[in-house]
């Protein structure tokens, strides 16, 4: 009796003593996160001041001596009159490794701001009374500069460019190794006004901690730890019905929610009108969409913007020598990248993300949308809709499939989507793509969902045809309309409805056999291509009508009447550039540096001049997993529970676009946002094989079995090492989206839109290298 009591109290005590070894041992690798990111935060990034507590900091002028290239203002700032002779000199004794660049006030500097101001309007009038319209070069003073490449040279040594912000104290800091005389090179053009006072040599680094980069470490270990192939959630099926996993799914959209909605309330808070005029040169107005909403709301379909005289008595305005002699002649506003056709301006991007988002907010405010709100918006959906398509499509490929696995391939999906570029540029260029990725991802999640056996809320919603799945005719009906909705966003995305005849084709061929048979009525054969194509009907017949309107061609949007490099009525990409833009699509290298970003834009030279965007990397070295997509016709012996033919679709849906996109728009680094995303999901299955648990099972009809009901002990040395390296290359493609943001000569860098982070962050690492 006495033994028989123990059995249950030992059976109810392994849980608590299991749950309290795992609380343990969470407890622990908390612990030693923490004293890691300490000690590479205190040890590592703080070496400079542990290497330098000996410094002698002596100094031996109060000012330095300089060159006789360089001129003090009155307010204490440096002006460049020889820019070979731009330095200040001064001495080091190699006590230390670094010097400090010293900045003038915000006071001194402001005053210089206001004086160059003061300048300028008083050498207007001066031009303006003598009838001078050439400009007066010899301007009395210059704004100073916000941030200043400098070159650091020791005992005769010459040291590499670096930058320079006045407002980041930690950019100050210079490393200049060695002793003797040391010369601070302002490598600036003639003219130039920078806020700099004096250097110091022989300086004491000071001791700095960073919220900031402690968490992006701990992001990083975090990851780390919840895809590392010991991980808990490597035990943990994934359940779409499951309530805790979709809370959970929610708390984590909820948190990149929160972040876009920070930025995009800093938008709309802080945006002003995006236009400016260059002196004989295009009109740049990058507000397209909130011009679009303000014709909407007064019944127009042309733009409110002046037309020049010259410009509508033109006999050909689409000849680029034509244009480029009236903006000589001082034409103006001759707008960039906006349509002209019979006298009006119009813009060439679907209408549809202005009457949805612009129009309204002009309506409630009486204020433009700024247009990276939008964007940003659009984005955040984005990833929410194509985030619940990939777990969809995840779950019925490998029902038993594990929570890492398919938090690893949501996120290798999201990255290969482009969605880091989208969240990067936020003018209207990328309002388009956002909102048909959206759209597109919605529609199929919804057409995904279609082929259900849940009980319908009303029996007519349910169609079904000989012994297929039944269909939920809302859901069809649902996905086509967001599907269709793409005609009036980025219409290249309304090639996806293809994607409908793999996915539906058992229902299409039954239906077509019962039609042959008799055995069915043309009214309930009908019921689903109907739900189909009356959704998709609604929203295409008043976008064509709005072609027609403007253009006189429903399927017209003006693409060819736009003022850009070249004359888009004749333009076709030369043929000769057509191998070298698809490679440069899919496989253009990262180009590798020795200093911050450490990385670069990829050159993409081509046989014959053409368009392009430059680029960092291409979809399969920027994100390599990718690649993987290739493997999706070779596994044949992979269950994928009847998705097989509609990722294939997917697949080559993907190389038509690569191709379509290399001809008619050139090589444009957001025209990956077309194929990215199919060659994602396309990657899905092979990614999912690679991580999973177990090898085949036989109960699941060949497919895998990512979850191993005893923990990892029966997951093989081979996909122990397949998971490592899909969790380090899923990180290093986050940290590549992450550096390509500060990469400089990209479009929209970051050292001109936001010169304070990208300096903020480089100086996390310059006094390292």
């Amino acid at each position: 009796m006495h033994a028989k009591n123990l059995t249950p109290v030992n059976r109810g005590d392994a849980p608590q003593s299991s749950a309290r070894r795992g609380h343990k041992r969470l407890l622990f690798a908390l612990i030693a996160a923490i004293v890691l990111i300490a000690a590479a935060e205190c040890a590592v990034f703080n070496l400079p001041f542990w290497r330098t507590l000996g410094a002698s900091t002596d100094t031996n002028a109060v000012h330095n001596t300089l060159g006789a290239g360089l001129q003090r203002t009155d307010e204490g700032l440096l002006r460049v009159t020889d820019p070979t002779k731009a330095y200040l000199e001064l001495t080091a004794d190699g006590t230390s490794d670094y010097l400090r660049v010293d900045t003038v006030s915000d006071e001194a500097i402001e005053q210089a701001n206001q004086q160059a101001q003061a300048d300028t309007q008083s050498d207007a009038a001066t031009e303006s009374s003598d009838g001078n319209t050439e400009g007066n070069t010899d301007s009395k003073s210059s704004k100073p500069l916000s941030s200043i490449h400098i070159r650091v040279d020791v005992g005769g040594q010459a040291g590499r460019v670096q930058w320079l912000s006045p407002s980041v104290e930690r950019s100050h800091i210079v490393k200049a190794s060695g002793s003797g005389t040391v010369r601070v090179w302002i490598v600036e053009k003639l003219g130039a006004v920078v806020p700099i006072s004096d250097a110091r040599a022989n300086v004491r680094v000071p001791f700095a901690v960073n919220g900031l980069r402690m968490a992006a470490m701990a992001v990083i270990l975090l990851l780390i730890a919840i895809w590392r192939p010991g991980s808990r959630l490597w035990r943990i099926a994934l359940n779409p019905s499951s309530t805790r996993q979709r809370l959970a799914f929610t708390g984590i959209m909820l948190v990149v929610c929160a972040a876009f909605g920070a930025s995009i309330i800093w938008q709309l808070r802080h945006a002003q009108p995006l236009v400016f005029h260059t002196e004989n040169g295009y009109t740049y107005d990058f507000d397209q969409y909130a011009h679009v909403a303000d014709s909407l709301i007064a019944g127009r379909s042309w733009l409110d913007l002046p037309v020049p005289d010259q410009l509508a008595q033109t006999a050909d305005p689409y000849d680029v020598p034509t244009r480029l002699k009236l903006l000589e002649d001082g034409v103006s506003p001759i707008y960039w990248d906006y349509a002209f056709y019979n006298g009006h301006w119009y813009s060439y991007f679907g209408v549809l993300p202005a009457a949805l988002l612009f129009v309204p907010y002009r309506l409630l405010t009486g204020m433009i949308l700024p247009t990276s709100a939008a964007e940003q918006f659009l984005t955040m959906l984005f990833i929410v809709f194509f985030s619940m398509l990939v777990l969809r499509v995840v779950h019925r490929v490998m029902p038993a499939t594990s929570l890492a696995a398919a938090s690893l391939t949501v996120t290798g999906a999201l990255l290969g989507a482009q969605v880091g570029y989208l969240a990067y540029r936020t003018n209207f260029y990328q309002v388009p793509f956002a909102a048909s990725l959206a759209l597109t991802s919605l529609g199929l999640w919804f057409w995904l969902g279609a082929d259900t056996c849940a009980r319908p809320l009303r029996k007519a919603d349910r169609w079904s045809v000989g012994d297929t799945k039944p269909l939920s005719l809302p859901r069809l009906a649902a996905g086509a309309l967001c599907i269709a909705a793409n005609f009036g966003c980025r219409p290249t995305f309304t090639l996806t409805a293809l994607l409908a005849f793999p996915l539906f084709w058992p229902q299409i061929r039954a239906l077509v056999g019962e039609l042959r048979a008799r055995r069915i009525s043309w009214g309930k054969a009908l019921h689903a291509p109907l739900a189909v194509i009356l959704p998709a009907a609604v929203v295409v017949a008043p976008l064509m009508v709005w072609n027609q309107v403007r253009f006189s061609s429903p399927f017209n949007f003006g693409n060819a009447y736009q003022f850009t490099v070249s004359d888009m009525t004749r333009y076709t990409t030369p043929l000769e550039d057509m191998p070298a833009t698809i490679w440069y699509y899919l496989f253009l290298p990262l180009r590798f540096t020795n200093h911050f970003p450490w990385l670069s834009i990829s050159p993409a030279p081509m046989p014959v001049w053409g368009y392009y965007e430059v680029m960092v990397g291409a979809l399969f070295t920027a994100t390599p997993l990718m690649l993987l997509a290739f493997a999706l016709p070779f596994l044949r012996k992979l269950e994928m529970h009847g998705l097989r033919p509609w990722l294939t679709g997917c697949l080559v849906l993907a190389g038509v676009l690569v191709v379509f996109d290399s001809y008619v728009g050139g090589l444009g680094w957001r025209y990956s946002c077309d194929f990215g995303w199919l060659a994602a999901l396309a990657a899905a299955p092979c990614l999912l094989w690679l991580v999973n648990g177990r090898e085949p099972s036989r109960t699941l009809a060949g497919a895998n079995d990512a979850v191993s009901g005893d923990g990892i002990a029966h997951v093989t040395p081979w996909r122990w090492l397949t998971r490592w390296i899909v969790t380090l290359l899923t990180i290093w493609t986050l940290i590549i989206a992450v550096l390509s943001c500060f990469v400089l000569s990209r479009d929209d860098s970051l050292i001109v839109n936001n010169p304070s982070v990208w300096y903020q962050v480089q100086s996390w690492f310059s006094l390292l290298q």
